[in-house]
């Protein structure tokens, strides 16, 4: 492929791959996703194109292997289209069936969608109660694309929005869009991502940087790699428009370093945009200039952490560093450096494309667009799931969700991994909102939703994240270093029995401590799972201290 020099000779290769291909013809989509690929649904879509070559249906059919579709719970999963008709669990046996009925316009009916309890199906994607309670702006495109391939992103409409950035918008106007769309970084902090990159761009350096954090380090969090696997392409279209707002000559793809198919697939994506005039000199004769480098983790938990992560690419040990520093105006080798998570990122083409009026008329009134969520734990259905902001849990956990396994009742939602906070199932009505889930002791982070049942051990629970931080630790300050370690020594004397007087104050005061006068986010928020057990379940903790009465379930206060 030439390299394209202006967005004329872009929008001309997309209308010759539209023309290209037939709407009609049937195409069948196999997600080959981390859940479904675990189970082994590279067999399926080998199955489905060795059926296709016995049959010689190459004009007839076509077999399209893609990122995540997001019902991991069910996978192998297949999206049939027209129709998005769907598949669950299939096996490679089933493939055959699959195909004749395809051909056929009929559907196999023993591998749709049935209802656990009324046994009623859903053939179609937007049928499925998994998928008919979401709105999948980010997600969405997943089964439609071959993230191999670039153009399968230009025929959804990939890059359009950098075409109109490019060559109607100024950088000014740009940043005054997101400004307006009140867009919120959706890696856990909730700041507004258009005020990060004005501080960037009013920066005097001349030298800056732009970054996507795609460490995803949170514990039970998937959706970056989601979005990284199945449409790398959208996160980097973002990424090269911001960067032109804020005025970045070069950015980085910061991930983690134990995911082949995910570098797999930006590596190939920053290659093909490279080929296309995407990225590099003059990009589609705007005289705009970028580039964008991969770099990887180096294992450990903190390297997520903004700074810690800006040395780690600098080449350094990925040490936090003090927060009167501001990365947006010293970050890597002290030039101004502007970082947002994946999603962030991928919000940016759609808030050009369709306007910020259009992303504020999505979500509540202080928490706009639509949020990705990894629904994981005692849950029937686990997944990726897309809501807007203002959701009720309540539709996370039993609309989409399918409530709590084994018929088993609710007793604690857990939002923002270890350094997140739980709250009781009495408050499974409340709205998924950045400010009103931080004040209820449970932010939202990077949006990992965890279901606990009835037989959930919370000071088990709290033991394990505070395990799991002090093994996470860069031991740089001491607050953290030694803080978590007492914490954690505490809760394992609670859990093993050997819980004595005056334990549950001590920990009191050691979360405060350590909060306070930790260096950086991962020991400043440590303590936070603790204190909102402390806050809801606080009975439980007292149980494990001789003398005291049993626990009890928590309560809303």
């Amino acid at each position: 492929m030439a390299r394209l020099h202006s967005a004329a000779e872009l929008e001309a290769l997309r209308a010759e791959i539209l023309a290209g291909r037939d709407s009609g013809k049937p195409c069948i989509a196999v997600c080959a996703g981390a859940a479904c690929d675990g189970m082994d649904s590279a067999a399926v879509a080998a199955a489905f194109l060795a059926e296709a070559g016995k049959q010689n249906l190459g004009d007839r059919l076509e077999v399209r292997t893609t990122g995540c579709h997001g019902y991991c719970e069910k996978g192998p999963n297949v999206v049939v289209s027209p129709g998005e008709i769907c598949y669950f669990e299939v096996s490679p046996a089933d493939v055959p069936e699959i195909v004749a009925a395809t051909l056929k316009g009929e559907v196999v009916e023993r591998l749709v969608y049935r209802d656990p309890v009324s046994g009623a199906k859903a053939v179609h994607m937007n049928e499925v109660p998994f998928y008919k309670h979401q709105m999948r702006l980010l997600i969405g495109d997943n089964p439609k694309i071959d993230p191999m391939k670039i153009d399968d992103y230009l025929a959804v409409g990939g890059y359009a929005a950098l075409v109109k950035a490019l060559s109607s918008m100024t950088p000014e106007q740009v940043l005054d869009e997101v400004k307006k769309a009140n867009l919120r970084g959706r890696g856990g902090g909730g700041f507004p991502a258009g005020s990060k990159w004005e501080t960037t761009r009013n920066a005097p350096e001349k030298i800056k940087y732009v970054i996507v954090n795609g460490h995803e380090g949170e514990s039970a969090a998937f959706m970056d790699r989601a979005m990284l696997t199945g449409n790398p392409h959208k996160v980097l279209e973002g990424l090269i428009i911001g960067a032109y707002a804020i005025g970045a000559q070069k950015g980085f793809m910061y991930t983690r370093h134990d995911m082949p198919l995910l570098e797999k697939h930006v590596r190939n994506a920053l290659a093909q945009a490279k080929e296309y005039g995407l990225l590099g000199e003059n990009i589609l004769g705007s005289g705009f200039d970028f580039e964008v480098e991969l770099h990887f983790d180096v294992g450990i938990f903190v390297s997520g952490e903004s700074s810690a992560l800006m040395r780690s690419i600098e080449g350094n040990a990925p040490e936090p560093r003090p927060k009167y520093i501001r990365t947006s105006v010293s970050g890597i080798w002290d030039k101004p450096s502007n970082l947002n998570n994946v999603e962030t990122w991928a919000n940016v083409p759609q808030i050009i494309s369709r306007g910020a009026a259009w992303f504020t008329s999505i979500g509540s009134e202080k928490s706009r667009g639509t949020k990705l969520i990894s629904l994981s734990g005692n849950v029937v259905n686990s997944g990726v799931v897309e809501v807007p902001m203002g959701t009720p849990l309540r539709t996370l956990v039993h609309d989409i969700g399918g409530g709590v396994r084994d018929g088993k009742t609710l007793k604690a939602i857990h939002f923002g991994g270890a350094m997140g906070g739980s709250i009781p199932a009495a408050l499974i009505d409340a709205p998924l909102e950045f400010d009103g889930m931080s004040k209820l002791g449970a932010p939202i982070g990077a949006g990992g939703l965890l279901l606990m049942d009835e037989d959930t051990d919370m000071v088990e629970v709290a033991r394990y994240l505070l395990d799991f931080l002090t093994k996470e630790s860069c031991g740089k300050c001491a607050p953290c270093r030694e803080g978590m370690k007492q914490m954690l020594q505490l809760l394992t004397g609670l859990t093993e029995g050997r819980g004595k007087a005056g334990d549950l104050e001590r920990l009191q005061d050691l979360m405060e401590v350590t909060g306070l006068s930790s260096l950086c986010a991962l020991g400043k928020t440590s303590p936070d799972p603790l204190k909102s057990m402390f806050r809801y379940f606080r009975p439980e903790f007292e149980a494990h201290i001789p003398g005291n009465a049993a626990g009890g379930s928590g309560d809303t206060k």
